[in-house]
């Protein structure tokens, strides 16, 4: 069997093997495996820089987001570079983790590296994990959390014109679904959605198999079922599936804002990207979609400074400048 090495960029083949590796001692998950990868990813993670301002904002979670009785009615946010008196865009992030791990605070770093570089604000949403919550929990969250930056566009330093959304991996299907949420309840305009390899289609490895090669390093066929099945909180793939957790399954998506999509070619979600971004451009939408060879899930956090993490970063920094208007540094 091959071990499919000799298709990963050369800079990124000792991450490569580090990531299979890590990623089949947590194969097949269970709960107490879950616990353990969220320890590591707590101990692996980079703290805050301390350059670029940041604060933490308790925010009121409204009524209907699928709360439990022993849960707080508040959602954490962090506000990072917020620019009091100014009016400009601003940016709504949401992390990564397969929906089931990580947290906002330790995707920090890479969120004020974002808002130094582009010279604006962007509040980060600590919404809840499955399978503590399914994904009406989550989605209520980062709902509530676009309707208070909305609000509070002011005191934030941002336009609430020109408010765009974000993420990475699971971050980035929250993105997507974000997006559709907020065109259907017609509250507060999206303008631009730029998706870091987004977690978009439960089918992907569930019931519908990919070549070997796709998933292979890093985020894999086993644990995409897992993620997904705790998000829904049904099995993925099937009929019973809710279609409107699952951005790929909703039918229409006419009226969205425009969109950049980047992702690896090894990546467990290329071809679900790919299909999600020509069907944007099909319903009208402007969307643009760097498919980057040789790279894996996760490839341009793990080393970022190889030349191909370096190039992606730059292409996602150039697209956020154009859908949010702001003139190339």
């Amino acid at each position: 069997m091959s071990d499919h090495l000799d298709l990963v960029d050369p800079e990124l083949r000792v991450a490569a093997v580090l990531m299979r590796e890590n990623a089949l001692q947590y194969t097949p998950m269970s709960k107490r495996k879950l616990a353990q990868r969220r320890a590591w990813m707590e101990t692996n993670a980079q703290p805050p820089h301390e350059h670029v301002s940041w604060t933490e904002q308790r925010i009121a979670r409204p009524d209907g987001c699928g709360a439990r009785q022993d849960e707080s009615p508040e959602i954490t946010v962090f506000v990072v570079n917020a620019k009091p008196g100014a009016s400009g865009p601003g940016i709504l992030h949401m992390h990564g983790g397969g929906f089931t791990a990580s947290t906002a605070i330790l995707g920090l770093r890479g969120v004020q590296e974002t808002a130094e570089a582009l010279d604006v604000p962007i509040v980060s949403v600590e919404y809840r994990l499955a399978p503590e919550t399914t994904w009406s929990g989550s989605l209520g969250d980062n709902y509530a959390a676009l309707l208070w930056m909305h609000a509070n566009a002011g005191s934030l330093g941002v336009d609430p014109a020109r408010i765009a959304v974000m993420g990475e991996s699971a971050g980035g299907g929250h993105a997507a679904l974000l997006t559709l949420l907020a065109r259907d309840r017609g509250e507060v305009p999206i303008s631009f959605q730029c998706l870091t390899y987004p977690m978009l289609d439960d089918r992907s490895g569930t019931s519908r198999k990919l070549a070997e090669h796709i998933g292979w390093f890093g985020w894999s066929p086993e644990a995409n079922r897992f993620g997904w099945k705790s998000f829904l909180g049904c099995k993925p793939g099937g009929r019973k599936v809710p279609r409107e957790a699952v951005p790929a399954r909703i039918d229409d998506l006419s009226g969205l804002p425009p969109a950049w999509i980047g992702v690896g070619g090894l990546d467990l979600f290329v071809e679900e990207d790919i299909k999600y971004a020509r069907r944007l451009n099909r319903a009208g939408v402007s969307a643009e979609l760097l498919v980057v060879p040789g790279a894996f899930h996760g490839f341009d956090a793990f080393v970022k400074d190889a030349a191909i993490s370096k190039r992606f970063a730059a292409a996602r920094l150039d697209a956020l400048r154009r859908g949010l208007g702001i003139a190339p540094s």
